[in-house]
């Protein structure tokens, strides 16, 4: 057969091709850590552009076809992504295109996102400001014509154990009654003088980094509320670690660690309690995690909504 440069060129396409010796549904087929720019606006209305990796799916329900077609599902990626701010419903009109373009083989679609968000924060006293950055997966399916979307993040704060500021106290105590007799008058001056030396104050409770990794289900007509989900946590949890700190900014937060003693369950319930009072969260899953100081290993805590078919404890996205 002879082509001339006007002709149309057939090329092989293996993946229609049925294999009847391997046939089988399949759950999912697709790509992982796609590299991929995404495009949101922040609550100024700028648009912000943050590096992603993108898993991109679809089933395969036609047990005899040997596979899909992944470049497609690229292309759906990279032009929807690129171009398209991330909201909800730019992500709806890409699991359709995933669909539409794989009509004969799939009846169900997903996708996960993951990158990650700046956002400028204010120090506690002083009149500085600095970034943090919050990890941020966004995962959303398609099936049967019914589109979900669910929003992940984590965030990082400072935990004061009670029991160890209980332990702390006595000890402070029982040094006051040492070095100030009952039988003598207290004079206040040589009391100030003596809150302020570490032969007075000689015992304080152990505090770490800990972490709060909170996942949710959102319900239809919102928007994807990044900034308005970190900003629940940490409010919730009322020590979220600083940026730009300088020593009124470490008095003001060790203020905060004094106010809010917490076990890891005391967090997870701040935070529970929280996420229950948000319209627009469905269901939710949490972790806190201190990450200990005093021994090796973790204390954590985890906790759902509770709803029938919801989350788990066991649901570890």
């Amino acid at each position: 057969m002879t082509t001339t440069a006007h002709s149309a060129r057939v090329m092989p396409d293996i993946a229609t091709e049925a294999d009847v010796g391997a046939a089988g549904r399949l759950d999912w087929v697709g790509m992982e850590e796609i590299a991929v720019p995404v495009r949101l606006a922040n609550s100024q209305g700028d648009v912000v552009q943050s590096p992603a990796r993108v898993a991109a799916f679809v089933n395969l329900k036609r047990a005899e076809a040997r596979g899909i077609h992944m470049s497609r599902l690229y292309l759906h990626v990279d032009r929807h992504l690129s171009d398209e701010l991330l909201t909800p419903c730019s992500l709806r009109r890409l699991l359709r295109d995933f669909l539409d373009s794989h009509a004969e083989l799939s009846d169900r679609a997903r996708i996960s996102i993951r990158f990650d968000h700046m956002v400028r924060r204010a120090a506690l006293a002083s009149d500085n400001s600095g970034w943090k950055t919050y990890p941020v997966v966004v995962d959303a399916t398609m099936q049967d014509g019914a589109f979900a979307f669910e929003l992940e993040t984590e965030v990082l704060y400072s935990s004061t154990c009670p029991c160890s500021a209980a332990l702390a106290r006595q000890l402070i105590q029982e040094q006051f009654a040492a070095d100030f007799s009952e039988d003598k008058a207290l004079d206040r001056a040589a009391v100030l003088e003596w809150l302020g030396k570490e032969t007075g104050i000689r015992a304080t409770p152990h505090s770490q980094r800990s972490s709060a990794r909170v996942r949710v289900r959102l319900a239809a007509g919102f928007d994807i509320p990044i900034v308005d989900l970190i900003d629940l946590i940490e409010q919730a949890l009322r020590t979220p670690v600083q940026t730009a700190v300088k020593r009124e900014d470490e008095q003001a937060f060790a203020l905060l660690n004094g106010q809010n003693l917490m076990f890891c369950e005391d967090a997870a319930r701040r935070m529970q309690q929280a996420l229950d009072d948000d319209e627009r969260i469905l269901d939710f899953w949490l972790r806190a995690a201190h990450l200990e100081s005093l021994h090796p290993h973790d204390a954590v805590a985890y906790a759902t909504k509770g709803i029938d078919g919801g989350y788990s404890a066991d649901s570890r996205p």
